[in-house]
Parts: structure tokens; C-alpha cells; sequence
């Protein structure tokens, strides 16, 4: 379930989608403060099924979640016909997935820990494309 409300701003929802409580905290915290709107899912599945799925600017997704994993949630939203710009977020210095996750369609594919300046360019660069 979302951790926030959504509210309606001019750069738009970006949805957070994390099994790791610490990201769903902090990604959304400096989000905001650049003036963001942000709601929060624990799993892909709960992004899914939500309202936000319709409203999302910008998804940064975790590469390896329980259940369905971020590559699997962007194979679904291309068959769904969703273009919803992605930047992955992934723990694991893997370059086949981030080769994968690129190819495609990803935005950017940010290795933890990333930097805020890093996170807050690829974000911008999603949002402006839309």
C-alpha cells in the first residue's frame, strides 16, 4: 500500500517501489525536497495494483525484491503498454542486469549506495521526457 497520499504538483508522482524500509524512507525524503511528490510501495505487486500506476511520472524500482523483482515489473508495464520512465536501484554490481534493464528501456540502472546527485539527475532526466 502507498505510504502517502498522492498530490498533484507540476513535475509530477514519482513512485518508489522497495522492499527495504530505510530506501522507502529516504529516497521519498529527498525526493521531496526538490519538489517531488512521492508515494511508496513495498513490492511490485502493490504498485500493480494501485491508483498510482496511472499517475506515475518516474518509477525507481529495486532490481531484486520477493515475489515479482523489478525486471519482472518492467517486462509487465511493456506488455501492459505502460511508458513509465524507470530508474533501477540495485545493491548487486551486476552489468548483465543493468545491461538488461537498459536495453530495455531503463533511464538509468544506480548501484547502492548512490549518491543524491545522482539519484536527483536521473529522476529529472525521467520526468523531462515524459
Amino acid at each position: 500500500m502507498p505510504r502517502d497520499g498522492i498530490v498533484s504538483d507540476a513535475r509530477g508522482l514519482v513512485s518508489v517501489v522497495d522492499d527495504d524500509e530505510s530506501v522507502r524512507e529516504s529516497v521519498p525524503d529527498l525526493l521531496r525536497e526538490f519538489g517531488f511528490s512521492v508515494t511508496t510501495f513495498a513490492s511490485a505487486e502493490d504498485f500493480l495494483a494501485s491508483s498510482s500506476l496511472g499517475q506515475t511520472r518516474c518509477l525507481v524500482l529495486d532490481v531484486a525484491m520477493p515475489g515479482m523483482s523489478g525486471l519482472d515489473l518492467q517486462s509487465e508495464l511493456l506488455r501492459r503498454r505502460r511508458a513509465i520512465p524507470i530508474i533501477f536501484i540495485t545493491a548487486g554490481a551486476d552489468e548483465t542486469v543493468r545491461s538488461r534493464a537498459m536495453a530495455r528501456g531503463a533511464v538509468a540502472c544506480l548501484f547502492k549506495p548512490f549518491s543524491s546527485t545522482a539519484l536527483l539527475d536521473a529522476v529529472t532526466v525521467a520526468v523531462r521526457g515524459q
